[in-house]
């Protein structure tokens, strides 16, 4: 009987094991393990082998935490990703190479094994929008920048703002939470910029949000006219011609209208950050700013600072980067509380237009969502993250942005 101990042991323990490797528990983000039931690193959802708890166990909100990331250059120029287009679908996929772990397919021989998707004829078969010639190459993402850059006629002049950024921390006391400024960032701030339509419009939407997260947002009429007043202004606008021009080249749109209710559900369309109420949208987390998990989240904007430092809720810490401009925008990587909560690293444009801004992000999140989006302003590179959220979608799959915003600029 003493000798079969050890071996029950042993049948016990290996049963335990291979208990462990059917579940995420203990092992999000771990490198990928061959031996494993299934998977729990980044890429599984990819491989279509994460463990059945992975994403209850390992997923968190792209933003937690928020590095200032550096430049890197991207291996591959490839068309707009997936994630912002519908998997059973052969928009910008025309001629990809076969992937086993698509439902469907768009290379040449799908009508032979019978495995096209549904639209393939329709943008594959002639010459339509998917092709890659249509892809937005690095070279064009620059260029287009570089035509907003200088588009932007409502930002604010060099005497409109006098900033007092004081002191740069390194990256690495982001997390002492200690107050190294004692003055506010904005010294002056010309508020006659908000008389501008696209400056007031926007201001009208920063108060129309619950900023914790699992409060359900409900809009009145009121203030769905004030998101239809703000895209109707920001339209105007010789940025948002430039983005639409570009975009309509590049066959991503056919019309203004397209365009304008694709801009609505891709940034006011509400989804559920938690407790499954809908409680948050692209605008919220990145304009106005959340709070989860006793942290602030989003808050990517200079006007929104600038007025809650002004009503003073909010209390500039310090700030780890600040951008090379010598004229606005500038950009400017900081630390701060918002009314007893604390931002790690925030990146915001300082004294860009609001049109500017959100030129920008949607530019990335329909170019490069998910990814490194690398532009040029004034010469100088400048890079912009997008997430999508992946767990809820609109229209023909397409997903809503979770955040934008700057993740760096060197040179």
């Amino acid at each position: 009987m003493r000798a079969c101990v050890p071996l029950i042991v042993a049948i016990l323990c290996s049963l335990a094991w291979a208990g462990k490797l059917e579940s995420c528990a203990s092992r999000c983000n771990e490198k990928f393990h061959r031996d494993a039931a299934c998977q729990c690193d980044h890429q599984c959802p990819r491989h279509g082998d994460c463990c059945e708890d992975s994403e209850h166990l390992c997923t968190e909100d792209p933003e937690e935490p928020e590095p200032f990331l550096g430049l890197e250059e991207e291996v591959l120029e490839a068309p707009a990703s997936n994630l912002y287009t519908a998997p059973s679908s052969c928009r910008y996929r025309c001629h990809e190479a076969f992937d086993r772990h698509q439902p469907c397919h768009c290379n040449a021989r799908c009508p032979e094994f019978g495995n096209c998707c549904k639209d393939f004829e329709s943008l594959c078969g002639h010459e339509g929008f998917s092709y890659s010639r249509d892809a937005i190459t690095k070279e064009g993402l620059q260029s287009i920048s570089e035509k907003i850059y200088r588009a932007d006629i409502n930002k604010a002049q060099k005497e409109d703002i006098i900033l007092n950024s004081q002191n740069r921390i390194l990256p690495s006391e982001t997390r002492d939470q200690v107050d190294r400024c004692p003055e506010p960032l904005f010294t002056y701030v010309n508020e006659k910029l908000f008389s501008k339509p696209t400056y007031a419009a926007f201001i009208s939407l920063l108060n129309n949000y619950q900023r914790a997260t699992g409060r359900g947002e409900h809009f009145d009429g009121q203030q769905l006219a004030e998101q239809d007043a703000f895209l109707r202004e920001v339209m105007k606008t010789a940025v948002m011609k430039e983005l639409y021009g570009f975009l309509r080249h590049q066959n991503r749109y056919i019309s203004e209208q397209e365009f304008v209710s694709d801009l609505k559900n891709m940034w006011f369309g509400l989804y559920s950050r938690g407790n499954e109420e809908e409680d948050s949208s692209g605008f919220e987390h990145v304009f106005s700013g959340e709070i989860k998990k006793g942290k602030v989240t989003g808050f990517h904007n200079w006007i929104r600072f600038y007025m809650q430092e002004k009503e003073g809720l909010v209390d500039y810490y310090s700030h780890i980067y600040d951008g090379p401009w010598d004229s606005y925008p500038d950009v400017l990587a900081m630390q701060f509380r918002w009314d007893g909560y604390y931002k790690e690293v925030g990146s915001a444009f300082i004294g860009s237009s609001p049109e500017f801004e959100f030129a920008l992000y949607s530019l990335c999140f329909i170019a490069r969502p998910g990814k490194a989006c690398q532009l040029s302003l004034g010469g100088y590179p400048l890079a912009i993250q997008t997430y999508p959220w992946d767990k809820s979608t609109y229209g023909n799959g397409k997903k809503y942005i979770a955040t934008a915003y700057v993740v760096s600029s060197t040179r």
